[in-house]
């Protein structure tokens, strides 16, 4: 035997050497930011960002979008698209050449608006690039001050964008790429005249981008429109939930139980930092106000009613981890970008299958692990079908606490939960005429006879009518 095969010393030596080899091997094959050819002032900025890799829809989309394709992107929230698309735009545009705007990106929220406009300031930081964010809620004049100091890139919601345009103060001809991001977001709140309009106003030569987290009709119809021969980007399924999120539902039966089982939910540990989605302003309200009196003061809520500056406020303590818990409306499903997120409650079904996705997107983000978990009434049910329908998979169903306490459903909300399973069966069934009408025909007092004059009949008294 050689002296290597006897000497320990030797044998630990050519381990250690073995799996320093395996892990540059590796670390070679990784993808990294470095394949994408970008110049050092983005790379530099990518590298304060704390980006490590690129995201598997960042590693498709940014070496179409930088050869100057028209891209549709279809991938979920939580994936690294904004970057996907920020990073290219950057690059193409490079430094500050004149007053008007080269770039414009379209978001259907202003808190999605802020968001992609956070992503542009981190990937700007070692340019002179200027950026300005367009929502509304709040005065122009500022925004309008900002755009007259020369602006490269526009993020805007389509409203606010359109208002501003037509006072004449937004230039647009030097327009060379244009972005709709949350396309299907942007369908459902009835954006489609605005972005017509935005499409009649700026230069027909031009990069197109779209992102959407789902493929419908309408936004087929949209690319027809928008795009010119795109390329097609897919990550993941359309509307399938991330990998990263575990979901499950509990079968409810009403309001108060659902407030006793947030309640008993909430006092566990482990739900250290918490989105609750609510289906109106009033559910959000009460939500809130249970919270805060029962269980934590660490608690915000935001809905349509809430002023800009308020819903602004209460998203950046949410950041900071200053607060645990945020109770929120819709209006916050996209264009909440959080990390460490640990939990997701719905405690009403979304009503928009697609928001599901949406709402359950907000946790499990950047590879970590979340857990989703939704409350459903019986008169809810429909709509939780749909949704297994629209993700291809059955939510998990769980059953719910021992010691919870199930309260007894009130008359008036039994019944308006009994007259929307009626709505829901006349949608799939038109010739339904619904319980509460067959109840009413049942309860109907027999038609009375109207008199014959020619009959012979008997009096109450035994007597014959007479002729």
């Amino acid at each position: 035997m050689s002296e290597n095969e006897i000497n320990p010393e030797n044998q630990e030596q050519e381990k250690q050497n073995l799996e320093q080899k395996t892990l540059n091997d590796e670390q070679k094959a990784q993808p990294n930011f470095t394949q994408f050819k970008l110049n050092k002032q983005l790379f530099s900025a990518i590298e304060q960002a704390g980006y490590q890799s690129p995201t598997p829809i960042q590693l498709k989309a940014i070496p179409l979008i930088l050869d100057g394709h028209d891209v549709l992107g279809i991938a979920q929230t939580g994936t690294g698209k904004t970057a996907a698309f920020v990073i290219p735009i950057v690059m193409k545009i490079k430094f500050a050449q004149s007053q008007h705007p080269r770039a414009l990106i379209l978001a259907p929220t202003r808190e999605l608006a802020l968001q992609i406009t956070e992503e542009v300031k981190k990937l700007t930081a070692f340019t002179d690039l200027r950026h300005v964010c367009l929502y509304g809620g709040i005065g122009a004049k500022t925004q309008i001050e900002t755009i007259e100091k020369g602006v490269d890139i526009v993020i805007a919601t389509p409203g606010r964008f359109m208002d501003i345009y037509l006072t004449g103060n937004l230039v647009v001809k030097e327009l060379k790429i244009m972005v709709l991001d949350e396309a299907d977001r942007m369908m459902d709140m009835g954006f489609m005249p605005q972005i017509n309009s935005i499409l009649e106003v700026v230069p027909r030569k031009r990069q197109n981008l779209l992102f959407s987290a789902t493929m419908s009709a309408r936004i087929t119809k949209l690319t027809e429109n928008f795009l010119e021969f795109p390329l097609r980007v897919e990550v993941t399924p359309q509307a399938t939930p991330a990998q990263t999120v575990t979901h499950f539902l509990y079968h409810v039966p009403n309001f108060k139980t659902k407030i006793n089982l947030i309640g008993l939910l909430l006092h566990n540990e482990v739900f250290d930092k918490v989105i609750i989605f609510a289906k109106t302003k009033e559910n959000a309200e009460n939500i809130y106000k249970f919270i805060h009196r029962k269980i934590d003061k660490n608690v915000r809520v935001i809905h349509a009613n809430k002023g800009q500056n308020t819903r602004i406020n209460a998203m950046e303590e949410f950041k900071k981890s200053d607060i645990r818990i945020l109770v929120a409306t819709d209006v916050a499903t996209r264009g909440i970008d959080v990390s460490m997120v640990s939990h997701v409650i719905n405690f009403d079904v979304p009503f928009i299958h697609e928001d599901y996705v949406h709402r359950i997107g907000r946790t499990g983000r950047a590879s970590q692990e979340g857990i989703a978990i939704t409350f459903c009434n019986k008169a809810e049910l429909y709509h939780v079908e749909k949704i297994e329908k629209l993700i291809k998979t059955k939510i998990e169903v769980k059953q719910l606490p021992e010691n919870l306490h199930i309260e007894e459903t009130p008359y008036e909300e039994n019944q308006a939960m009994l007259l929307d399973i009626d709505y829901q069966k006349r949608k799939e069934n038109p010739d339904f005429k619904g319980a509460f009408h067959e109840k009413k025909k049942e309860n109907q007092k027999p038609e009375k006879k109207k008199f014959d004059p020619n009959k012979k009949t008997t009096n109450p008294r035994g007597f014959r009518r007479k002729k």
